[in-house]
């Protein structure tokens, strides 16, 4: 896969493995995130965003591999629409955000405080890399569970209409059901 090895190189010339990240450093982290998504049957898009997830940083971890205001770097490396996904995903509030996501289908961009609202095509993937990603976090960092647990459990389960059937399954089988009454 071309891509996908263009994109690990430039992780590791970026200084990804050499950034600590719960279960090791940030390329494990982000060759784990695209593995998973791969392994779920997830698009290529949403496979090499998840490779490059958090290159310009996130709202839980502030750390940029690259600054937002190149994007055309990433664009070469992993085509407009991964970028777009990856810009997306670093850009996301997540405290004004996640909650109403299934309902809005809204995402707040914390670069810019502009509200986007995503597209048909947008939602799952959008979904899909951000449950798979703390599916990671929480893996490897047993206290995120012991911590987070319930709400992952609650929000993923108020997700659970817009992800793919086969990253809920995964978020239920590692973290259980979600309380479905909960709202988004």
């Amino acid at each position: 896969m071309g891509a996908d090895s263009d994109v690990r190189r430039w992780l590791r010339q970026r200084g990804a493995e050499t950034i600590p990240h719960p279960g090791g450093t940030l390329y494990t982290h982000l060759c784990r995130v695209h593995d998973r998504l791969a392994e779920l049957g997830c698009g290529v898009d949403a496979q090499l965003a998840g490779l490059a997830h958090a290159v310009y940083g996130t709202d839980g971890f502030d750390v940029t591999l690259l600054d937002r205001t190149d994007r055309a770097t990433l664009r070469e490396l992993i085509g407009d629409d991964a970028e777009a996904l990856v810009y997306l995903y670093g850009a996301c509030d997540r405290g004004r955000t996640w909650r109403k996501l299934a309902a809005t289908g809204e995402v707040v961009d914390r670069f810019t405080d502009q509200t986007w609202t995503l597209g048909p095509g947008q939602v799952r993937p959008f979904v899909d890399l951000s449950i798979v990603n703390e599916l990671d976090v929480i893996e490897q960092d047993p206290a995120t569970a012991d911590r987070y647990g319930e709400y992952f459990r609650s929000l993923f389960a108020a997700w659970a209409p817009i992800a793919s059937p086969q990253v809920t399954s995964e978020a239920q089988r590692l973290l259980g059901e979600g309380d479905r009454s909960s709202s988004a």
